[in-house]
């Protein structure tokens, strides 16, 4: 894993990177990390997409200014669909596509907020994506995932922010055709793929890690990944 500066309209801003090991080049992720920004937890699932054979990229969220500055920021701009976060995004995504590493094909995933982003930004220039418990769903569902690439997600049944949420993108992809892969695991709440402190009590609270549900949620993304960026693959 490395520390990156990539070119955004807005200035520079850092990023996590790391590449597969051997000869690429390889499709690219863009990773969106939850709203405690991305420290440990996001350098291994960093590693963890690199190890499948994917050029991982996790641009720094809250690159700007303080840390509550930055999560009100960022999460009004994930509200209204515009501003200065999306455009990091595909600031990322064009970076990774710019590389001779990458093949040019591009998926995105992200976790709690960065899986609402991954729901926003399903149209905007991606191959397919993977959001992690995004939840609540962004507003206007109907009209956000107008033309939205493939979508693989994961909720857990216990989860407080996501009561009717999996339901509901059922019913909105099947509607507009577009190509998904949503399941929900029983037993597990919120953050179930992210190893968060103060486990105990966040398992309580219908938050906190399950071993055997991201592991069987990676398997899913890696094999939606591995069809829909595809060298060559068209959405």
């Amino acid at each position: 894993m490395t520390t990156i500066e990539i070119d955004t309209p807005d200035g520079p801003i850092d990023a996590l990177l790391d590449l597969p090991a051997g000869q690429g080049p390889w499709p690219g992720v863009v990773v969106i990390h939850d709203a405690f920004g991305y420290g440990r937890d996001k350098e291994s699932t960093n590693k963890r997409i690199a190890q499948a054979g994917y050029v991982a990229i996790t641009p720094n969220m809250y690159a700007r200014g303080g840390r509550i500055r930055c999560i009100t920021r960022v999460m009004k701009e994930l509200q209204t669909q515009r501003g200065r976060a999306l455009d990091d995004i595909l600031a990322a995504r064009d970076h990774l596509k710019a590389m001779p590493e990458c093949s040019g094909q591009v998926g995105i995933a992200g976790f709690c907020m960065g899986g609402q982003f991954a729901l926003v930004m399903s149209p905007k220039g991606f191959g397919a994506s993977a959001p992690f418990y995004g939840a609540p769903l962004p507003r206007n569902l109907d009209r956000t995932l107008e033309g939205a690439c493939p979508i693989v997600a994961s909720f857990g049944a216990r989860d407080p922010l996501g009561r009717g949420a999996p339901e509901k993108l059922r019913e909105t992809v099947a509607r507009k055709n577009i190509t998904a892969d949503v399941k929900v695991y029983p037993g597990v709440g919120h953050s179930f793929a992210n190893e968060l402190p103060a486990q105990p009590l966040l398992r309580i609270t219908g938050f906190g890690y399950d071993r055997a549900a991201t592991e069987d949620a990676w398997s899913r993304v890696f094999a939606f990944f591995g069809e829909h960026l595809a060298a060559g693959t068209t959405t």
